[in-house]
């Protein structure tokens, strides 16, 4: 557990001894910033609810962007080489740096918390449904980030990773779109496959086990896969 932190610790550390966090918070405030408020006096009614849709849809391209190098990075530099020599486990150097990009996600969402304290000063907010979004959009933003784990496991190339966790995690967000077209035995199947509509549960104020279930499983099946990746890696 302690090799774990210290490797979370040393890249956390490294997301702002460069320019990358600073860029993609800056981006992901700004963006929020002029898509929430823009609107937002239009609706007559201290809510944030409008808030974690479009949150939810920036994480699409903010949790590969966090996670492409992650691995990716190390792989070409070949330090990858370096740290799997040294004696830590390959699940201890996964985990780590998924840990890493979590701590910057809860960074991030702490940040976006300004927006609800605004809203509370123009109006009666509901706390409850405030902190159960957050609950959301962290554990979907934590599903996000393991899947770029994962891809930045399997290449080189960081383009490459954040391009393939990229459409992975759209695919896994608007399939429940296309239920309409989805035959009638098959649709409860995809319906529970989709990001999506785990998350609007808990947007919603509603905390069920099984959308908290379905969103940590995603997580530990991707940091399993990046492990298994990353340990054929070392017997080739």
């Amino acid at each position: 557990m302690q090799r774990t932190l210290t490797i979370a610790k040393r890249e956390f550390r490294g997301y702002f001894n460069s320019p990358a966090a600073y860029i993609v918070v800056c981006l992901f405030l700004t963006l929020m910033g002029f898509f929430f408020w823009n609107p937002f006096f239009l609706i007559n009614r201290a809510s944030v609810r409008g808030m974690y849709d479009l949150m939810s849809v920036l994480l699409l391209p903010t949790a590969p962007a966090l996670t492409m190098g992650l691995l990716a990075e190390e792989k070409r530099t070949g330090t990858i080489e370096i740290l799997l020599t040294m004696p830590v486990r390959d699940s201890e150097v996964v985990i780590g740096k998924y840990l890493a990009a979590l701590g910057l996600l809860a960074v991030l969402l702490a940040c976006t918390l300004a927006y609800p304290l605004s809203v509370s000063t123009l109006g009666n907010l509901d706390w409850g449904p405030v902190l159960t979004g957050y609950l959301a959009l962290l554990l979907e933003g934590g599903a996000m980030l393991a899947v770029g784990v994962l891809a930045s496991s399997w290449t080189d190339n960081q383009l490459i990773a954040f391009f393939t966790s990229g459409i992975i995690c759209f695919a896994f967000w608007i399939i429940s779109r296309f239920l309409p077209f989805i035959p009638q035995g098959a649709a409860s199947v995809v319906e529970w496959l989709s990001f999506d509509y785990h998350f609007q549960d808990m947007a919603r104020g509603v905390i069920d086990t099984r959308d908290a279930f379905y969103f940590l499983s995603i997580i530990g099946f991707s940091l399993a896969l990046a492990f298994r990746s990353l340990e054929s890696r070392r017997w080739s």
